[in-house]
Formats: C-alpha cells, sequence, structure tokens
C-alpha cells in the first residue's frame, strides 16, 4: 500500500518507519523543513511509563480551583470563547472518575511497557544516539501529603508491570546524589528503574533519516489544506499549494492540530492543546547536576540529563494555539530548578521554549481506523499528551499491526475513537 503520514514529530516518523518495515510506500508530510521541529523539538526527555498518572484524576478539579489565577501555576486554565475548548473540558471532568483514573492508568501503562520495550529493540537494532541514559526515573517529593497521594498510583502501577517503587528519602539521595542540595528537603519518591531519557529532537532525526534511507519519502515545508474524499475512502491530500497526493490509506499524526483537519468532515476529535514549557541550561564543568531522570511530582515538572545541557520541562497551559512564552511560567521553572539544585543559580545562556501537547481528556491516544465512521484508509494515531515520546514506538507498531490485520498482542479498544 501507497501510506500518507501527516506529520514528522515522534509519532509520526516511528509511524513512518513501522509501516515502512512493513513493506508499505510511505510519504511523510510535515510543514517544518526537518523533523521534529514542534511539539518533539525541545520536551521532558523521559521515556516515563511511571508517568501514566492521566491529569484528570479525582484530587484534579480542587486542584485547578486551588491554581485558578496563578500565572505561575502547574496546571493553568485560561478561559476563552472557544467551545473546542469547553467542551474538552466537560469531557475532562468525566474522567475524573476514580474508575476513569483506573481504566486510563492501565492502558497508559500497557501501551507504555510495550513502547519502552519496542525503544529498546529499535535503538539496538539502528545503533540510535540521543543522549540517552538508562537510569531510571526518580519521583522525588518536597511535601509528605504529596508522596501520600502518590503511593496507592504507584501500586496500581505495579499491579499493572510497571516497577514504580517506594523509596525513603535517604534511598532517593542514594540514588541521585545531586538532590543532598536542594533547599527544599526531600521526604521521599519512587523509583522505575526500568524507564529511561534522552533527547526526542535527536531521536526522532536519527530515526528519519533511517526511514529515509529505507525508502520513506519526506516531503517537508508542506501544509496540508484538507483531505481527499472519494465516496466512503478518503484517498489522499490536497495540500495549500494546490497540489494534490493520492494513497491507499491516510495517517494524521498532527498532535494538536488533529481535529483542525478533521472538522471538514465532521469528526469531533478530543484533542485539545496543552501548552508546555521547557528550559534547557548549559552545564559548565564541576555543576552539581543531576545524572538521573527525575520528575517533580508537587511542581509538574520533569527533569533530564541530555549530554552537557540539563533540560526542565513540565506545567500545561490551556490556551487554544497560542505558543508564545509566558514570563513568569518561565521563571518559575528557573526558581525551581535553583531551588532544587542550587549551584545552578550561576548558569547563564538559557533556552526557553513552549510547545502544544496533544490532549485528551483522560490522557490516553488515539490509534484508530476510522472505517467504521464511514472513511475508510483514514487512520488516527495522535493524542499522545505529555507523552509522546514515552508511547510512540508502542503507538506506531499498535498502528502497523491493525493496518496489516495482524493481532497487536495488546488490546487495542483503550485507544479507540469515542
Amino acid at each position: 500500500m501507497h501510506v500518507i503520514v501527516l506529520g514528522a514529530g515522534v509519532v509520526g516518523v516511528t509511524s513512518a518507519w513501522y509501516l515502512a518495515a512493513d513493506g508499505h510506500q510511505v510519504t511523510v508530510i510535515d510543514r517544518q523543513p526537518i523533523p521534529a521541529r514542534e511539539t518533539s523539538f525541545a520536551n521532558g526527555g523521559q521515556i516515563s511509563v511511571s508517568h501514566a498518572e492521566p491529569w484528570a484524576n479525582p484530587g484534579a478539579p480542587l486542584r485547578a480551583l486551588k491554581w485558578m489565577g496563578r500565572e505561575d501555576a502547574p496546571l493553568l486554565w485560561r478561559w476563552r470563547a472557544d467551545p473546542a475548548q469547553w467542551a474538552w473540558g466537560l469531557r475532562f471532568l468525566g474522567q475524573c472518575t476514580p474508575a476513569r483514573a483506573k481504566a486510563n492508568i492501565r492502558a497508559i501503562v500497557t501501551l507504555g511497557l510495550a513502547s519502552r520495550g519496542a525503544l529498546q529493540a529499535l535503538r539496538h537494532e539502528l545503533a540510535l544516539e540521543y543522549d540517552q541514559l538508562e537510569r531510571g526515573i526518580l519521583h522525588f517529593y518536597t511535601d509528605a501529603g504529596e508522596l501520600d497521594r502518590a503511593l496507592p498510583q504507584a501500586a496500581l502501577m505495579r499491579e499493572y508491570g510497571c516497577e514504580r517503587v517506594p523509596k525513603t528519602a535517604a534511598e532517593c539521595l542514594a540514588i541521585e546524589p545531586a538532590l543532598a542540595d536542594s533547599r527544599a528537603p526531600i521526604v521521599g519518591g519512587t523509583y522505575t528503574a526500568g524507564d529511561e531519557s534522552g533527547d526526542a529532537r535527536r531521536f526522532t532525526e536519527a530515526l528519519a533519516r533511517h526511514a529515509a534511507a529505507r525508502g520513506v519519502e519526506f516531503q517537508h515545508e508542506a501544509t496540508v489544506a484538507s483531505l481527499l474524499r472519494d465516496a466512503r475512502r478518503v484517498s489522499g491530500v490536497r495540500l495549500a499549494s494546490g497540489e494534490t497526493l493520492t494513497a491507499d490509506a491516510v495517517v494524521v499524526a498532527l498532535g494538536s492540530y488533529s481535529p483542525l483537519l478533521l472538522k471538514p468532515l465532521g469528526l469531533d476529535l478530543p484533542v485539545y492543546p496543552a501548552k508546555g514549557y521547557s528550559a534547557t541550561l548549559p552545564l559548565p564543568d564541576g555543576v552539581v547536576a543531576p545524572t538521573v531522570s527525575l520528575t517533580d511530582d508537587g511542581s509538574k515538572l520533569v527533569i533530564s540529563r541530555l549530554g552537557d545541557r540539563l533540560r526542565v520541562a513540565g506545567t500545561a497551559e490551556f490556551n487554544g494555539y497560542d505558543t508564545t512564552l509566558n514570563a513568569p511560567r518561565c521563571a518559575a521553572l528557573r526558581r525551581r530548578i535553583i531551588e532544587i539544585f542550587p549551584s545552578l543559580a550561576a548558569v547563564d545562556g538559557i533556552d526557553y521554549w513552549a510547545g502544544l501537547r496533544p490532549s485528551t481528556p483522560g490522557n490516553v491516544p488515539v490509534i484508530d481506523s476510522l472505517a467504521a465512521r464511514g472513511f475508510d484508509g483514514l487512520w488516527l494515531n495522535t493524542g499522545h499528551g505529555t507523552l509522546g515520546w514515552t508511547l510512540a514506538c508502542g503507538s506506531a507498531r499498535l498502528l502497523a499491526d491493525r493496518l496489516a490485520g495482524r493481532d497487536p498482542g495488546l488490546d487495542a479498544a483503550p485507544y479507540h475513537f469515542t
């Protein structure tokens, strides 16, 4: 088959790789000049199955109210005259029940474990280098209440196969000695030895080169204007330039922009952009900085060592498709990282970035065929939220298996378009 993949972020490029591995002719279309220049560009750098707890959980509505109006809040909801935002918000509240949160954790962990294994196999097969570290991920806490709240979630993840193990404060410092200088004392944490870290941009760029060598065609600086439809079948795409490209199947992997492309077809995809921020700090010789990837759950931040750089990323701002940097939120990143690692106060040349995470209300991605909705040949691989890189390889394999009619080895139902 000839398959067009829309989007050259980590999800689109991994989709192209696994589809090409099945023998399909694959064309990737992206509006940027090279891969991984939007959401995959400067994310938190984690392969974090242990980050499976969705934003939508029983405690989320109260926290959101508590943070309302705070410019530096971990989760900031900016009210807009946007029906899509309001509809998504109502769906989000519907996912905050204990039963839904539990089901969503299970779906994320299941796909995350499969994806982590696929990434490791791919790295070995292709000898990929992307500042990767296989030192696990340590969730640390500076607030005893936050730790108490996290432990039942960690236990649930262990039940589903993710070994997120509780650790005392002393054990946390033994895992990452750089935390000993924190001005906010560490009260405990959890550690997942199988999780990893690395640079998602470098990974995506490297995999795109291998995909091109395998025959995948990349059309960059090409913006998709609409999908082509012939009766029940989606037969290709029309570009903003007026050019049309035909194919046997089209995969929409456009992240937050996926619902905009589908809306003219009458499809209401429950994906809304959540703007995340990151700060990348150069690390001079002798500075005290972590080498284990960290998650600061109380501040909703992740911290990853990428060679001679440190990446701090997180928070969520629901403000439509705006990607401008907000100074108070950038300052909050720097303030917290210096509180945890005081020696970084002297570091200059911090690069700030913001990108749009394509978020579903329950944080479970949509990986599905739309044939049952009357759109033969149209496939979705989108809505991965904060876990795009964590879930990318597993999502791409699930997509390729389903397109080929193979048993994917896991229940695909949680990832259907509903």
